[in-house]
C-alpha cells in the first residue's frame, strides 16, 4: 500500500487548465483515468487526508504509485481523450459498464449486390442498415417472418445462395413466396434492392405509405372480383399490423430519441436505454457497473453516453437524448454528441407529458435490472471471495491470491510439444492475458523439463520488464527475455506497444500464485525455475488430476481440500482452462503439420504461388510428373523456382493413398491436395485412438 504523499506533485507543478490525468500503479499500469476542467483543483482532492476520502477513492490512491496529466485546450477535447484512454488502458478503478451479452440487431446488408436481412451482433459494418438493438434474437426473427410476406427479401447465407444459383433451385422460402429468389433470377438486382429499401423504410417507421397502398390494391382486387389476390393482400396487411403491434407507439410525434435511466446504490449502478425511432420503441439494452469511486448520477450518465455513442456517428446518434440527470458541466457533453451526429443534439431531462411517462418506465426497468443483478452478483462475489480465502488458508499464503497463473503442457506422443498460461484475476478469467508457448529447449517428451523451461521463460520476461521500467535495479544480462512465448492471437498487437505507456505488456505483471497441472515433479520444476531466477515472493502449487490433490514444493504429502471446497473448485476451473487452452493450441499445430505437403519444403515458395501451381495442374501428382518448362508456364514461376519445385517433388516420397472411410476403397487416381487441406483421410484414419496417440 503506497502513501499518496510519496508521489504527490510539488506545489505549482499542476497546471490550472483543462486536461486528463492518469494514476499508475507500481508496475506502471494505468489504474484510473479522469478529466477535469481544472487539473490543479481536481488532483488536489486526491491528496487530502485519507480519512476524508471515499473508501474506493482511498483504495485507488493507495494502490497508485504515480500520477501524470495531459493538458488540452477545451473540455470537449478532455472528454474525447478520457474516452479514448479508458478504451485503450481498461483501468481497473474506472466506471466500466458490464453488459452480459452482445445485443442483436436486425441488419440489412445494403453493401451486397443482393441485400440480405439477418440477425447481427458485434461491431457495426459500413454499408449495413441496422435496426434495434433487440433484447432477444427470436423477437427479430418473428418480426422478419411477418414482414417477408410483403417484402420477400433474401435471408439466406452466401453458401446457400451460391448453391441455389448453381443448381437452379431456390430454397424453401422461395417456394412458399417468402423470398423473391434472386438466386435463380426471378428478380433482378435492381428490383431486389428496391424491395430491401422498402423493407428498411418500413422498419424505420414509415409504415403508413405501405399500408395505404396495400389497402388500395386490396379494394381494387375485390372490385375486379380477384378474390384470391384480395385475400392475399388482406393477409399481408394483417402481417404488417402484427409486426407494428410488436413496437407500439409510445410517442405520438414520431420522435427519434434515446432515453437513459440510472438506478444506483452505494456499491453499484444499473443503466437502461430505450431506443425510440419514429415514436416506437425499437430496442432496449442495459449495463451494470461497480461504483469504484464516489460518483454522482450525472457522472454515471456521462460515462453511459460515452460507452453508448463513443463508436457511433451520423443517425446512430439521435436528435434527442433524455436523461435523469445532466452531467456537470453539460455543454462539453452536448457539444461532443453534436460532433458525433454531425447536427444538433438535445440533451435534457424530460419534465412532463409522454416523454416523462416513458422515462419512468425506463427507470423501473433499471431498478429491476439492478435488483436482479444484485441477486446474482451477491452469490457470485461471496463465492469467489470465499474460494480465494480458502486457497490462501490451505496454502498458508499471507493474503488472498488475487492473480493466479496456471501452466499446462500438451503434446502428441512427444511431437508438437506446447504449453499454455492462463490468468485468473479476482477469481475471473482474464483472457487478454493468456499466453501460449512452443517448447524449444529440447526435443521429445519430458513434462518436467518442459515446465521448467516455460516457467523460466515467463519469469525472465517479467524480470526484464522490471529492469526496463526501473523497478528492478539489480538485474543481470540473463534477465533479458529470449523474445519467444507470446503467441496468443488476441494479443499479437500488444507485443509492439511501448513500455511506458501503461498498456498491457507481455508478462509484465507478477502473480501471487503459480499453479501447475501435475504433481510433485512438476511443482519441483516450477519452484526450481523461480529459485534460479531469484524470485522468492511467488507461491507455487500443483493440482494432480488423479485424486485432485494439491502439492506444495518440498512437501512429501499433498494438501487435501474438501470436495465441497470452493477453493478446490476454483483451482479445478483454473487447471481445466489451462488444459483446454493448451490442447487447442496443440491441435492447431498438429493440424497444420498434417496438412503439410511436399510444396511446403520448397524454400521461398509462398501460399499464393503454391495455390497457383495446384490450380494450374490440378493436383500434386500431376505437378510431380510435369517438366520444368511446363512448371514455368504458371504465372509467377521462373526458371530457378521451377527447378527447385521439380527437385523437391522428385526427392519427396509420394503421399499415402487416400481411402474412402465408408467403403474401405483406396482412391488411387488422384493424390490428395495437401496444400488446400484436402478432406480425404490417410489409411490410418480409421485406427482406434490408442493407435493414433493420446493428447497430454
Amino acid at each position: 500500500m503506497a502513501d499518496p504523499s510519496s508521489y504527490r506533485p510539488r506545489p505549482g507543478e499542476i497546471p490550472d487548465s483543462p486536461g486528463v490525468y492518469r494514476f499508475r500503479d507500481e508496475h506502471r499500469r494505468v489504474i484510473y483515468v479522469g478529466k477535469a476542467k481544472s487539473l490543479r483543483q481536481r488532483l488536489a482532492n486526491y491528496f487530502q487526508d485519507l480519512a476524508n476520502l471515499h473508501p474506493r477513492t482511498r483504495t485507488m490512491v493507495t494502490t497508485a504509485a504515480s500520477v501524470e496529466w495531459t493538458v488540452v485546450s477545451t473540455e470537449v477535447e478532455a472528454l474525447q481523450l478520457e474516452y479514448s484512454w479508458i478504451k485503450e488502458y481498461d483501468p481497473r478503478f474506472n466506471v466500466k459498464y458490464r453488459d452480459d451479452k452482445s445485443y442483436p440487431y436486425l441488419a440489412v446488408t445494403m453493401n451486397e449486390e443482393f441485400p440480405r436481412v439477418q440477425v447481427m451482433r458485434g461491431h457495426k459494418k459500413k454499408g449495413v442498415r441496422y435496426f434495434g438493438p433487440y433484447a432477444h434474437a427470436w423477437a427479430i426473427r418473428d418480426t422478419v417472418d411477418l414482414l417477408l410476406r410483403v417484402f420477400p427479401v433474401r435471408t439466406c447465407s452466401t453458401g446457400v445462395f451460391k448453391n441455389a444459383a448453381r443448381t437452379g433451385r431456390p430454397c424453401l422460402l422461395g417456394y412458399i413466396d417468402k423470398c423473391s429468389a434472386p438466386c435463380v433470377g426471378r428478380v433482378g438486382p435492381d428490383d431486389h434492392r428496391e424491395l430491401a429499401e422498402e423493407f428498411c423504410d418500413f422498419m424505420a417507421g414509415r409504415t403508413g405509405t405501405y399500408l395505404r397502398r396495400l389497402e388500395k390494391q386490396m379494394m381494387e382486387a375485390a372490385e375486379e372480383m380477384e378474390y384470391e389476390r384480395a385475400a392475399r393482400l388482406r393477409d399481408d396487411i394483417e402481417a404488417l399490423n402484427k409486426a407494428m403491434e410488436k413496437n407500439a407507439v409510445v410517442l405520438a410525434d414520431a420522435t427519434d430519441a434515446d432515453l437513459v435511466a440510472v438506478a444506483e446504490d452505494e456499491l453499484e449502478a444499473a443503466v437502461q436505454i430505450f431506443h425510440v425511432r419514429g415514436g416506437r420503441v425499437r430496442g432496449q439494452r442495459g449495463w451494470v457497473t461497480d461504483k469504484v469511486e464516489e460518483i454522482t448520477t450525472g457522472a454515471l450518465v456521462e460515462h453511459a453516453l460515452q460507452q453508448l455513442y463513443g463508436e457511433e456517428t451520423g443517425d446512430a446518434v439521435p436528435k434527442e437524448v433524455l436523461v435523469p440527470a445532466l452531467p456537470e458541466p453539460v455543454e462539453p457533453v452536448q457539444e461532443w454528441l453534436t460532433g458525433r451526429r454531425g447536427s444538433n443534439v438535445s440533451l435534457r431531462i424530460p419534465q412532463r407529458g409522454d416523454k416523462k411517462a416513458l422515462m419512468e418506465t425506463v427507470q423501473r426497468n433499471a431498478q429491476q435490472a439492478l435488483a436482479l443483478h444484485k441477486t446474482k452478483r451477491a452469490s457470485d462475489l461471496t463465492t469467489r471471495s470465499r474460494a480465494l480465502e480458502e486457497i490462501a488458508e490451505a496454502l498458508d499464503l499471507d493474503s488472498a491470491p488475487l492473480r493466479i497463473e496456471c501452466y499446462d503442457i500438451s503434446h502428441l506422443q512427444g511431437d508438437d510439444v506446447v504449453a499454455s498460461m492462463v490468468v485468473f484475476e479476482d477469481g475471473l478469467q482474464r483472457k487478454s492475458e493468456y499466453r501460449r508457448f512452443q517448447i524449444k529447449g529440447f526435443a521429445g517428451q519430458d513434462d518436467v523439463r518442459s515446465m521448467h523451461e516455460v516457467i523460466t521463460r515467463r519469469f525472465k520476461r517479467y524480470l526484464a520488464e522490471k529492469e526496463r521500467t526501473g523497478e528492478w535495479a539489480d538485474g543481470s544480462e540473463d534477465a533479458l527475455g529470449d523474445g519467444d512465448g507470446a503467441l496468443s492471437d488476441t494479443d499479437a498487437a500488444a507485443s509492439t506497444l511501448k513500455d511506458d505507456d501503461g498498456r498491457p505488456r507481455k508478462f509484465a505483471y507478477p502473480p501471487q500464485l503459480v499453479v501447475v497441472d501435475g504433481g510433485q515433479p512438476q511443482v519441483a520444476a516450477a519452484r526450481r525455475a523461480l529459485d534460479e531466477l531469484g524470485i522468492d515472493d511467488i507461491a507455487v502449487c500443483g493440482l494432480a488430476k488423479r485424486l485432485e490433490e494439491v502439492w506444495l514444493p518440498g512437501d512429501d504429502d499433498p494438501v487435501v481440500l474438501p470436495r465441497t471446497s470452493e477453493g478446490l473448485y476454483l483451482l479445478q476451473r483454473v487447471r481445466d482452462e489451462a488444459h483446454r487452452f493448451a490442447i487447442t493450441y496443440q491441435r492447431t499445430k498438429r493440424a497444420k503439420r498434417f496438412r503439410a505437403g511436399p510444396l511446403d519444403e520448397v524454400p521461398g515458395l509462398g501460399d499464393t504461388r503454391k495455390q497457383a501451381l495446384i490450380k494450374h495442374f490440378g493436383s500434386v501428382k500431376k505437378l510431380r510428373s510435369a517438366t520444368i518448362e511446363q512448371i514455368q508456364e504458371v504465372p509467377g514461376i521462373g526458371r530457378k523456382t521451377a527447378e527447385t519445385v521439380a527437385a523437391a517433388l522428385a526427392q519427396a516420397a509420394p503421399a499415402a493413398p487416400a481411402v474412402n472411410t465408408a467403403t474401405g476403397e483406396i482412391i488411387e487416381d488422384e493424390e490428395p491436395d495437401m496444400t488446400a487441406g484436402a478432406s480425404r483421410e490417410p489409411v490410418t484414419a480409421g485406427l482406434p485412438d490408442e493407435r493414433r496417440g493420446q493428447e497430454t
